[in-house]
């Protein structure tokens, strides 16, 4: 971008390194095998986030929690050089074992946890870090470095269960994709653990073992009896190893028929939620489907509430007559009694015996008998239960891995996805059946276009209510989960579709879809529990996790789909511009009808450092063009097609809009200086042949589609293009290259169509990173790599001194107008000026402040002309003069122009440009002082920088 952006770089305190960060719209070589150009589409969820799931799913103790955070964090996060993790212990203390310390209670860290918030920040307070970590965490942390503090909150109690230190790299939106998901399940995980250590606690029992014991002697039990029983029970207790909960059942229900006399027994397990009770094993069988039945169902739940043993003579006749369907015969006797966990003095289980031989009746002591065991017993039977459950969850856990996978295969159609959400939230749950519900924000509605059978072609027969009634309604208002175990008796829900159908709503476990931004985006309806009374809190746990993904997988199929539809339009649009920037071919003819011409027959001293390019008249520029790739040799040691190659060269003149100085003329100026330096420099005994060519070309292309404003900008406008490139600075840069690839991919434009694939991606390589050298942030960045090079000399073998060359020439040639005579220089400032002043305007219309040298109110040029000259050219043609001796008289008219702006600065008097936005007045000084010998003789062929009144179409 030349003089443009030197001058906003003077304008600021410091380089924009900001704008030097971001994407690439160039083709790498392993992302194609051909030489045409494409973009490499990235997956959504990557493997290694999976692994990372994974293995939090398999965690069951602190330390494994801790192992797995780690690893995790560790793949995840781009260069991870720590991870420190905290795991909640009490109510607020926060301990790490690696060194074993905590988080102060004051302090940057705490502070951050009490808000609950993520942090990323540039470094923490050395004091509130141990020793280990300080390298890597401590504030001031290099720029290209983060800190960040991440808590694991639990959602439902509000509180943090642990807290993440992490030093890395700056994160991408993917990675705070991945991070969100991650706490979300490490979360999950944080919980199941603190649920499995409160089991392994060991509060005083009741009744006990001695309670048990002293029980029994107040019985009519004789001492010999008594050790018989002891030696039962230990006999029993040597038997308990099984993990499987249903063969540990069988050993005790065993034990329990033997002991009481009786025909068959059971154990009614209490869910942990407290609202069912369900059987696994009936006598000697192990049930293929357990049983279920509400907790209060009869008197059992008094028996769980109050704790007191129950016989057959307390329970109705109906519920005589299930457990008789249950059990498979009929019932003469019965005796449950409720088994208290030794962790939490809950009642855990129901033991019942039935049928006691000999037509009796149980008693006192057949109940004591019963609880002596599971004193002995209800802890192995809890743990190998809690155990079982984790199992389970992990095989949860993995499925809902699968679910993920299978959700992100079908992001390309939203129908068929919220399809397969509806199949896999069914399987996951053994509902009877399922809808889903995306909302609608413009019309306040709940959309539904998916049902179990099929999805609806037209809008016509979709199914649409409004968003804040029924059950669905309420849940995407409030966006909670609403688990309803009666659905004819809550208010909510409508009768009419069942007695319309014949259909029986028995219970419905409703759940929010939500995106990341934790807004709700749809409604998920589970209706009817398969293997069930009713939905339980282990479906609405899994219904929540189920939830993020579909959340996930609805919002970007939802973004995929407005990408693609992006995509055509850009096609189109593209398709427009190429349509207009068509080239004919009687324009190719024309252009190649007299041959090409001798360089000399264009001007004598067309290949002199003095001859100005902007006396060509407009129209024959593509003319020197093709004089500059023949007399360089170009055209036969790349065997360039002709006809390609004028219609590369008047596509890429079309593709230049026409502000004041960044045109077409601007690009030939470049392009010839590029050619003088090839002819007077001898530039092939510094670069390959390739890299001269790419150089060349870069010149022509390097500032196509400008638009007469700079990056600042398009950023502070919010431009499309800073929202296609601003993440990496040089935004405009970017489109140039962006510009220059698309005439490239024209039918008949590709020059480089000859080259091999290794060649051919290279020279693509090449245009990139010599276009974006135009940006002098990244020759300000280099400058002092540039000075090392000229100070140590030029290596030829050397690729970084290759790379720095070229960036050196390529800024070189941008700048070159202010190698040429006075005239020249001077109506160079004045289009520039008017294309500053121009955008200066605008952003007065948008409510800025423009800089200085973009405000026509304040602009002082000749001042500002001094000093980009001091402190951009000078330097720059200084450095080639350095490496190349026949690049001094280059500096030297740069200096003796620099001088001049200083001469004539006292006739400037005004702010911004003359009121006929001309600074020819300046140049009477100019012959004025040239008549009088102050710039002693020339005897080079100067050409002017032709007014436009002298023909000068260019500018």
């Amino acid at each position: 971008m030349g003089q443009a952006c030197g001058h906003a770089l003077l304008c600021r305190n410091q380089p924009p390194s900001s704008e030097i960060r971001g994407q690439q719209v160039f083709l790498r070589p392993e992302e194609s095998s051909a030489p045409a150009l494409g973009t490499r589409q990235s997956t959504t969820l990557s493997e290694q986030l999976q692994d990372a799931l994974l293995r939090l799913a398999a965690v069951v103790d602190v330390r494994s929690l801790r192992v797995a955070l780690r690893d995790s964090v560790q793949e995840l996060l781009p260069s991870t050089e720590c991870v420190c993790i905290y795991v909640l212990e009490g109510d607020s203390r926060l301990l790490s074992d690696d060194p074993p310390h905590e988080v102060p209670q004051e302090g940057k860290i705490r502070s951050t946890v009490e808000q609950q918030k993520h942090c990323e920040c540039t470094g923490l307070p050395p004091s509130e870090l141990p020793e280990k970590y300080r390298i890597f965490l401590a504030a001031p942390l290099p720029a290209h470095r983060r800190a960040l503090v991440i808590p694991i909150l639990d959602q439902d109690h509000s509180k943090v269960l642990a807290v993440l230190l992490v030093g890395c790299g700056s994160l991408s939106d993917q990675d705070e994709l991945r991070l969100n998901v991650l706490g979300k399940h490490a979360s999950v995980a944080c919980v199941r653990i603190q649920a499995v250590q409160e089991s392994y606690q060991r509060p005083p029992l009741s009744p006990s073992p001695l309670q048990s014991h002293n029980a029994l002697l107040h019985l009519d039990v004789s001492q010999q009896d008594y050790c018989e029983l002891d030696r039962n029970i230990l006999q029993l207790c040597g038997e308990l190893y099984d993990l499987d909960a249903a063969s540990l059942q069988l050993k005790v229900i065993n034990y329990l028929q033997q002991q009481t006399k009786s025909q068959c027994c059971c154990l009614l397990l209490v869910s942990e939620d407290n609202h069912q009770l369900f059987c696994q094993v009936v006598g000697d069988k192990v049930l293929e489907e357990e049983i279920s039945f509400p907790l209060m169902f009869g008197r059992f739940g008094q028996v769980v509430e109050k704790k007191k043993s129950i016989s057959l003579q307390d329970v109705s006749a109906e519920e005589r007559r299930q457990l008789s369907s249950m059990l498979g015969c009929e019932i003469s006797s019965m005796l449950c009694v409720p088994v208290v966990s030794r962790a939490t003095g809950h009642v855990v289980a129901l033991a019942c015996a039935f049928n006691k031989q000999g037509g009796q009746r149980h008693t006192e002591a057949d109940e004591h008998v019963i609880q002596h065991c599971f004193c002995y017993t209800s802890t192995v039977l809890t743990s190998t239960l809690a155990f079982q459950k984790e199992q389970k969850l992990k095989v949860e856990c993995q499925a809902l891995l699968q679910v993920a996978k299978n959700l992100f295969t079908h992001l390309d159609d939203v129908s068929v996805l919220l399809q397969e959400i509806i199949v896999e939230a069914r399987n996951l749950s053994d509902a009877e059946i399922c809808s889903v519900f995306l909302l609608d924000r413009v019309s306040h509605e709940l959309v539904a276009k998916v049902f179990d059978g099929g999805v609806v072609s037209d809008e016509e027969n979709e199914f649409r209510i409004p968003a804040d009634q029924g059950i669905a309604g309420h849940v995407a208002t409030t966006g909670q989960i609403l688990n309803i175990k009666d659905a004819y008796s809550h208010p909510l829900f409508y009768r009419g579709v069942d007695d319309s159908t014949g259909f029986r709503t028995r219970n419905i476990l409703c759940f929010p879809i939500k995106d990341e931004n934790n807004e709700v985006i749809g409604v998920a309806e589970l209706v009817n529990k398969m293997n069930g009374p009713w939905f339980n809190r282990f479906d609405e746990d899994l219904a929540t996790a189920f939830s993020i993904y579909c959340g996930i997988s609805i919002a970007h199929s939802l973004l995929y789909k407005k990408v693609h539809e992006a995509q055509f339009r850009s096609t189109l649009a593209n398709e427009m511009m190429m349509y207009h920037m068509k080239v004919s071919e009687e324009e190719v003819t024309k252009l190649l009808v007299t041959g090409i011409e001798p360089v000399k027959e264009i001007h004598p001293c067309f290949a002199e450092f003095t001859y100005t390019p902007r006396s060509l008249p407009d129209d024959t520029t593509p003319h020197g063009v093709l004089s500059m790739f023949e007399d360089m040799g170009f055209i036969n040691t790349y065997k360039i097609d002709l006809h390609t190659l004028a219609r590369f060269c008047l596509m890429v003149k079309k593709g230049y809009r026409d502000p004041p100085y960044h045109n077409w003329m601007h690009a030939f100026s470049v392009s010839h200086f590029c050619y003088l330096l090839y002819k007077n420099l001898g530039l092939s005994n510094y670069l390959e042949d390739i890299e001269i060519l790419a150089l060349f070309v870069s010149c022509m292309c390097h500032d196509l589609d400008h638009r007469g404003t700079n990056n600042s900008f398009q950023v502070d406008s919010q431009s499309v293009l800073a929202a296609l490139y601003s993440s990496e600075g040089s935004v405009m840069e970017r489109h140039h290259f962006a510009q220059a690839i698309a005439i490239l991919n024209t039918q008949g434009c590709n020059i480089f169509e000859k080259f091999s694939r290794k060649d051919y991606q290279r020279m693509l390589d090449l245009m990139r990173d010599i276009i974006l050298a135009t940006d002098l942030a990244h020759h300000l960045r280099i400058f002092k790599e540039l000075q090392r090079m000229a100070d140590g000399g030029y290596n030829t073998k050397s690729r970084t001194h290759h790379s720095l060359l070229l960036c050196l020439l390529m800024t070189s040639c941008d700048l070159s107008d202010q190698t040429k005579d006075w005239k020249t220089t001077r109506k160079i400032a004045e289009l520039i000026y008017k294309e500053f002043f121009s955008q200066g305007d605008l952003e007065k219309a948008m409510g800025n402040r423009p800089s200085e040298m973009m405000d026509r109110e304040k602009a002082y040029i000749p001042e500002l002309q001094i000093s980009f000259m001091e402190h951009i050219a000078m330097p720059i043609y200084k450095l080639l003069s350095e490496l190349f001796p026949g690049a001094t008289e280059l500096y030297e008219r740069v200096a003796a122009n620099r001088e001049q702006w200083t001469k004539v600065s006292h006739k400037f008097t005004i702010r911004g440009l003359p009121s006929n936005n001309s600074l020819d007045f300046l140049d009477q000084e100019y012959e004025l002082l040239q008549s009088q010998g102050a710039f002693g003789s020339d005897d080079h062929c100067l050409n002017g920088c032709l007014d436009d009144t002298e023909g000068g179409h260019g500018q």
